[in-house]
């Protein structure tokens, strides 16, 4: 199966980028009116280069000029080879400088160098720029391949070219079409017949014409109608190609640079960002509240640094920080930014995303060293630690931990091992999932032995009293399946428990029952109630009796004997076998009542059914039956 990788040029202004990638692959990437007029690019350009031997690239033509830089930087973000362009007869320059440190921060394992216009120079000179080059890149982590000494007017060494970018595509990490899909998106634009059409390099997973997808910032919800690499048809957008995606339902104005395609819930905007930091050495020194410039993918915000101390030193490596997000970007335990001043703008460091959802107390960050373990596992426990009794969501694991799909069972099944345990979907250790488990068992005993006439705890009452809502929500629910406790009607309790009079309420309870029994077809008021039985929770033992069925409570303020109501009903519906209708008069007659008694117990006949009101008469209900 072909490889692709992704060659993005770097390199100072007018040292021959675009002219060399036109060389090597026919393609003028020069795309605006603009750009030929200054001969400078400006945007992006791209353009696709067979290297032989099962690779594929996409080249990437970024901006050389200081002014383009943050165009440069989102070129440059998701490259898996750099092409460092130096022209022979100038050498290393400011903005060759900018772009290899840009290069590092977002750190693309591997490199070659072009030594550009060797047709204007003598041979000792080019010896010269080369050791130059060589020693400006001297002790870089990224692994360059010797300069290569080419010519786009005569052709010299482009074929030495297209060999060094082999070996070092041959290096580049591979990316995995089994992760969650992601494509950062560089341009948008519409066609006529395909609608919205948004390019980027895919970072990783994969899409097919058909699937649902989601543009952020935004949620939008859309449907790729087709998908396209360099302009063929394809069939699947995979890792490592440039790639257009027309989407059906998203309005052109609704997406942009900066915005981000991908395909799984898993993913969520953010606004918080905890991330280690590193700035070059003549970099202004960050203090809290500094604020500054991130690019992220194809993103650029504006935030605020909260360093974990007093402030961040030029020159630091890796220092723990939290980034606070002007605007939403979305990100991934594991990505790579770069940080610039807003004003004079210029590069000054980048920073590795820890984790892209924060608990956002503590304000400054804690334990980012821990979180950003290279084994998965250590990685898991640090979050997991970290979340405290709120643990993770596994959902979550895919982006803040930055784990395939395919790897989060294997790291859960291995977290029992460290103490770790799941309760409905969240990961918790396991002394904070049993607290609370017994916080949750113990919250519901002592409202069962404090309020025993009661079925069961309000829900929503038990969350707050918890004082964790969701992980409350959590717990329950593993309680439930587990048959603990059961959820009804908006009241959850112990599955054992079952409401009662309390033994020192049982003369009350049987004072109040015999009272509605007596009170017959008239019932008695809540304020009779408390006449009769001032001092004593005469109404909550009247509503327990609602509940158990034996009372029934018509409105608000008015309790009947279940079987006294029910004995009027079945007067009221004998009465009517024999007329096909009673006004509230003839009622009134039939049951010896006031109208002012009437007018409820008709009310409550409607209701259940039993009677239907046409104007002011009553006729025989649907369900009379079920009482006669």
């Amino acid at each position: 199966m072909e490889r692709h990788v992704v060659i993005g040029t770097a390199g100072h202004v007018d040292h021959g980028k675009t002219a060399l990638v036109k060389a090597l692959t026919g393609v003028d990437t020069d795309r605006w009116e603009e750009e030929k007029r200054r001969g400078i690019t400006i945007d992006l350009g791209f353009a696709p280069l067979d290297l032989g031997e099962g690779l594929a690239a996409s080249v990437v033509d970024v901006p050389g000029h200081e002014d383009f830089v943050r165009n440069m930087v989102a070129g440059a973000t998701g490259v898996d080879v750099a092409l460092l362009v130096v022209a022979a007869d100038e050498g290393v320059m400011p903005q060759t400088i900018e772009h290899t440190a840009i290069l590092r921060f977002l750190d693309v394992p591997t490199g070659v160098v072009a030594l550009t216009k060797a047709d204007l120079v003598e041979p000792e000179w080019l010896d010269l720029v080369a050791g130059d080059v060589t020693q400006h890149l001297a002790g870089d982590r990224m692994s360059w391949e010797p300069p290569v000494v080419v010519s786009a007017v005569t052709g010299q060494g482009l074929d030495a070219l297209r060999a060094a970018l082999r070996r070092a595509a041959s290096r580049a990490r591979p990316r995995s079409a089994e992760d969650l899909f992601r494509l950062p998106v560089d341009r948008v634009f519409s066609l006529p017949g395909a609608g919205t059409v948004v390019t980027g390099t895919v970072w990783s997973g994969s899409i097919a014409a058909g699937d649902e997808a989601t543009i952020f910032p935004g949620s939008l919800r859309a449907r790729v109608r087709s998908v396209e690499v360099h302009g063929r048809p394809v069939p699947r957008a995979l890792p490592g190609r440039r790639t257009a995606l027309a989407l059906v339902g998203v309005d052109r104005a609704a997406a942009r640079r900066g915005s981000v395609v991908v395909s799984d819930p898993a993913w969520q905007p953010t606004t918080t960002l905890d991330v280690l930091i590193s700035l070059l050495p003549d970099a202004r020194p960050l203090s809290q509240r500094s604020r500054l410039r991130l690019h992220l993918g194809t993103a650029e915000v504006t935030a605020r640094v909260v360093p974990a101390g007093d402030r961040i030193e030029a020159g630091a490596h890796q220092v723990p920080a939290r980034l606070k997000l002007e605007a939403e970007l979305l990100a991934r335990f594991g990505d790579r930014g770069v940080l610039r001043n807003p004003s004079p703008p210029a590069t000054i460091g980048g920073c590795v995303v820890v984790d892209p959802a924060p608990a956002l107390r503590p304000r400054r960050p804690v334990g980012l060293a821990e979180r950003a373990q290279a084994d998965p596992l250590a990685r898991l426990a640090a979050f997991v630690a970290a979340g405290g009794h709120r643990g993770i969501p596994r959902r979550e694991l895919t982006v803040r931990l930055g784990l395939k799909p395919r790897e989060v069972d294997a790291v859960v099944r291995q977290a029992a091992e460290r103490g770790i345990t799941e309760v409905a979907g969240r990961l918790l250790p396991e002394r904070a999932a049993a607290s609370a488990r017994d916080q949750v068992l113990g919250r519901l005993a002592a409202f069962h032995q404090e309020q025993p006439m009661q079925p069961g705890m309000p829900l929503e009452a038990f969350r707050k009293a918890v004082g964790d809502p969701e992980l409350a929500t959590q717990v329950l629910e593993t309680l439930e399946a587990e048959g603990h406790v059961a959820r009804e009607a908006g009241l959850v309790r112990l599955a054992a428990h079952q409401a009662r009079i309390p033994a020192a309420l049982g003369g009350l309870a049987s004072s109040v029952w015999d009272d509605l029994r007596s009170a017959g077809f008239e019932g008695l008021s809540t304020a009779e109630l408390l006449a009769r039985h001032a001092g004593t929770p005469v109404v909550e033992v009247a509503e327990f009796g609602v509940r158990q069925g034996t009372v029934v409570r018509i409105g608000n303020d008015r309790y009947y004997d279940r079987s006294e109501l029910e004995r009027a009903a079945r007067l009221v519906l004998a009465a009517l076998r024999e007329r096909s209708e009673l006004a509230p008069s003839e009622v009134r007659d039939v049951l010896k009542l006031t109208r002012k008694h009437v007018i409820p117990i008709l009310e409550w006949m409607d209701s259940r059914g039993l009677t239907v009101r046409a104007g002011d008469v009553r006729r025989r209900g649907p369900l009379a039956h079920l009482v006669e």
